[in-house]
Order: structure tokens, then sequence, then C-alpha cells
């Protein structure tokens, strides 16, 4: 497809080339689709299973404060972020409309860590100024 369109092909013309393709081949264009590797989902599907017994077993040896959290969210995200990739199909998709599903929770993950960080602050300020309170 590079070559494709470094030789002055523009879109339209690989796009009937395509059909063409799969009109020769007797598929019409609405039947051709990608398909993946099972074994792709069966590794996804281990590592789901793996991620879960490890987010379980975070509780299972009890541990406690911002470890215990911290571990959790990451097993967590790293699930969720398997899922989106391979299960929805984001992986295959164009970088924008990934920038565009993806970037929205990050950046509101980074706000709220500002307002955490921001409301520590303007606590201390608080009890600084105005004493612990009654």
């Amino acid at each position: 497809m590079g070559e494709a369109t470094a030789k002055g092909l523009g879109q339209h013309a690989l796009d009937s080339a395509h059909r063409h393709d799969a009109t020769t081949t007797g598929v019409t264009p609405a039947e051709v689709h990608q398909e993946h590797p099972i074994k792709l989902y069966l590794v996804v599907w281990a590592w789901l299973f793996i991620l879960s017994t490890c987010s379980y077993l975070v509780d299972y040896f009890g541990l406690h404060g911002y470890l215990r959290w911290s571990l959790i969210l990451i097993f967590m995200m790293l699930k969720a972020g398997l899922i989106v990739a391979i299960f929805m199909h984001m992986a295959w998709e164009r970088l924008a409309l990934t920038y565009a599903i993806i970037l929205p929770p990050v950046l509101v993950l980074v706000f709220v860590t500002m307002m955490v960080f921001e409301a520590d602050y303007t606590l201390l300020t608080r009890m600084a100024f105005f004493g612990a309170g009654p």
C-alpha cells in the first residue's frame, strides 16, 4: 500500500483495486473482514487470569496502605488495557482514534492527581493559619 501511494496512486485507485480483487475471488466487499488468530485471544485470557490472581494475592497476603492500593490499581489498569486493546480491537485502529479514546481518561487521572496534591496543600495551609480545629 505504501508503494502504491509512493507511485502516485490515490486512495480511490487502491479501493477500486481491492474491490476488483474481492470480486474476482467471488467474495463481496462486505464479507471481507480481518480475523485474528485464536492464540492471541488465549494468550490475553491467560494474562488476564494471571493479573486477576495477582490482584487477589494482594488481599490474600494482607498488604495494607499505599502499596496495596497501588498494586490493585496497577493490575486493574493492565487488565483494562488488555481488554481495550485486544477485545475491543483498539490495537488495530488508527492512531487518531486511539488518542481520542485513550487520552481523555489519562488527562482526567492527571487532573485528579493534581487536585489531590492541591487538597493536601490547602488543608496544610488552613491548619497552619486557623489551627487544628475543635
